[in-house]
């Protein structure tokens, strides 16, 4: 009876999306306080049905029901609890399902949390939102039924596919749909204020924390992906510019150029057009990502089916929300009140390049993820675009992105002049371009790129930390005592930015130093054998064979030296599991988080000798500590007073719309 529950729960939750997709705009003319507490307890009473119909389907999964399609093909009594569970989105239907639980989350959250919103604007948002909610629900019932029944049931499931069977990729998948669906909300924020007509600095304090904690979910989400790359797939990287990596990139881009653009309109009232325009394309990105992975078009380690049907569903709502919104935008937007003025250098001037850049590295990605899919289906020829399109195209864009990042947060509001935020930021330069002439003395010249990006690197860290410094009057004859005050008070926002902005850095010296120095040897071993990488000796001990919870594994185990002296012992595995007759790989990587060293074992030749690909990896940890220090800046950020539950609606529209430079 559980399948039955988690459909009829599934079914409620389709009816009351429509009804709460429905009343805000039939009562458009006569909202009520009593319209607005209805369409609150509709998005409440969603989540509801939807986390019923979620909890029946993982219990499914958990008593291993393969009397339920979903469950029989995605599940096996042997997999350990952890994959039972992941398994549940580990498979279209029950991620499509996974996607309206989150979905429907932020919409409840908005009824419970929003209470500093007014009335007519809660409504209209949560209307449109219900919309979106009405039809991913119609497309689960319709094309995507997770708990469709087998006429016979089989005695044992197919199991999950086993490059999921990775703690990676059990929580992956729930932080990206956090933040892939989590820009719903600044869609329908949008959308809501494109009905009311009115776009002000208390629309952008309201839309920002919703942004702000998608875009957090969705770097962590990237990160954990980017992670379980390369050390589950065997190929040493963490990047390869796959569609579908693309696919939750570009709204990461978009998503960032939101954020700064929400933040001139709460403190200056100005680029109201173009963040409401932002707001609709970041959602329809993730709606083109949902499409790439679930429609078919294309094939890849990522992709949850291939069902062209689908697809099309999929495509049509894309066509419909995409559509309707920017068809109301096109009537809407000319009437939109225009924000203050501001000079060629200032703070406003920083946020718009920033956004030029990132709109520009969107549509770079966006042209080299679809233009082989559409030259694919124009004809019968097949091209592929890899990293030496990005490293042409994308990099030089970043590149002033970079350095901006530190000069635009130092530049007043409404103006400034340049010779003065760089003299705030002589430390910064002067640090930077010591880094930079050491590694070109230091490579007698040979790695000018190298030196500039770790130059860059040094400039975004310590520029980051210059920007604090600057706030709070830190190196300035103002007394210690004063400016340990001015930490004090200093709202969590800036700390948020300031740890962000390194964290940026980080990672990009992460990336130099991978693609700089990392060393690689293949080689065929037997056990004794050894061979020499980057000042290791990396010596085969032994070949054994293991019996996994539910797979089989030959494991090689590795002992490593390094001048004579025993450094550490590891070992790889080549994993076969019998149910799904599929193989993977399971590295060995030994980490001091500054650089690794990664041992990976592949097939044996006729002669008992076994093919061992080593890498060298320096610096390599730091592009996922980067990450990580952004999406906990984010967090940080996202504390701050201003974005705290229950904020009076007095406070709230009492928003100014300039504030002092400091």
């Amino acid at each position: 009876m559980t399948a039955e529950a988690g459909s009829f729960a599934l079914i409620l939750a389709l009816v009351v999306s429509l009804v709460q997709s429905i009343v805000p705009f039939a009562a458009l003319r006569r909202q009520s306080a009593m319209i607005a507490g209805f369409v609150r307890h509709a998005a409440l009473t969603q989540f509801l049905f939807v986390a019923i119909a979620f909890a029946c389907l993982t219990s499914l999964f958990v008593h291993s029901d393969f009397s339920v399609q979903v469950v029989a093909a995605n599940s096996h009594t042997l997999k350990p609890l952890l994959y039972k569970v992941s398994g549940v989105w580990g498979n279209h239907e029950g991620s499509m399902l996974l996607w309206v639980l989150i979905l429907s989350l932020f919409g409840a959250a908005v009824a419970l949390f929003g209470t500093n919103l007014p009335e007519r604007l809660q409504s209209n948002v949560l209307g449109v939102h219900g919309m979106i909610g009405l039809g991913f629900l119609a497309f689960i019932v319709s094309t995507s039924n997770p708990f469709a029944r087998l006429v016979d049931a089989p005695l044992e499931g197919n199991g999950l596919n086993p490059i999921l069977q990775d703690p990676g990729l059990a929580f992956h998948p729930p932080f990206l749909y956090l933040g892939y669906v989590g820009f719903s909300m600044a869609f329908s924020f949008s959308v809501a204020a494109l009905i009311e007509g009115k776009v002000d600095a208390g629309w952008a304090r309201w839309v920002r924390p919703w942004v702000l904690a998608a875009w957090c979910f969705l770097t962590i989400g990237i990160t954990l992906g980017s992670a379980w790359a390369y050390y589950t797939l065997g190929w040493g990287g963490w990047w390869f510019w796959d569609p579908v990596e693309n696919a939750s990139f570009m709204p990461w881009l978009a998503g960032t150029a939101l954020l700064h653009s929400a933040l001139v309109v709460e403190r200056r009232s100005a680029l109201q057009s173009w963040t409401i325009l932002l707001g609709i394309v970041t959602f329809s990105l993730s709606l083109i990502g949902t499409f790439l992975v679930r429609s078919g078009v294309l094939t890849s380690v990522h992709a949850f089916a291939q069902d062209p049907s689908r697809g099309a569903f999929i495509l049509a709502l894309i066509l419909v929300a995409t559509g309707g919104a920017l068809t109301l935008y096109a009537i809407r937007a000319p009437s939109l009140k225009h924000g203050a003025l501001f000079a060629a250098v200032s703070r406003e001037s920083g946020l718009v390049l920033n956004n030029v850049l990132l709109t520009a590295a969107v549509a770079t990605v966006f042209l080299g993820t679809f233009y082989p899919l559409l030259v694919d289906m124009l004809g019968n020829d097949k091209i592929s675009v890899g990293p030496p399109y990005y490293n042409l195209t994308f990099v030089p864009i970043m590149v002033p992105l970079l350095l901006a990042m530190v000069i635009g947060p130092v530049l007043k509001w409404k103006r400034d002049l340049l010779v003065a935020a760089l003299q705030r930021l002589r430390l910064a330069g002067g640090l930077a371009a010591f880094v930079a002439v050491a590694i070109l003395v230091a490579t007698f010249g040979q790695r000018f790129l190298v030196a500039f990006f770790f130059g860059i690197a040094v400039w975004l860290v310590i520029g980051s930390l210059m920007v604090l410094a600057h706030r709070v009057r830190l190196g300035t004859t103002t007394p210690l005592a004063t400016s340990l005050n001015l930490a004090r008070t200093t709202p969590l926002a800036v700390y948020g930015l300031v740890l962000a902005h390194a964290g940026m850095g980080v990672t990009v010296a992460g990336i130099t130093g991978m693609t700089a120095w990392a060393s690689e040897k293949v080689q065929m071993l037997r056990p004794g054998q050894s061979l020499q990488l980057a000042g290791y000796d990396i010596k085969l001990r032994s070949i054994g064979k293991f019996p996994g919870p539910n797979y089989e594994a030959e494991r090689g185990s590795f002992d490593i030296t390094r001048n004579g002296k025993p450094f550490t012992q590891l070992s790889s595995e080549r994993r076969f599991y019998p149910v799904r007759q599929q193989q993977t790989t399971a590295a060995g990587i030994r980490t001091n988080l500054i650089w690794n060293v990664y041992v990976t074992l592949g097939d044996p030749d006729d002669k008992g000798a076994w093919a061992v690909r080593c890498y060298y990896h320096p610096l390599v940890p730091l592009v996922w500590i980067g990450a990580l220090m952004m999406a906990c800046g984010g967090f940080i950020s996202l504390a701050d007073r201003r974005f705290r539950v229950g904020a009076p609606r007095r406070a709230m529209r009492a928003v100014p719309t300039a504030v002092p430079a400091e």
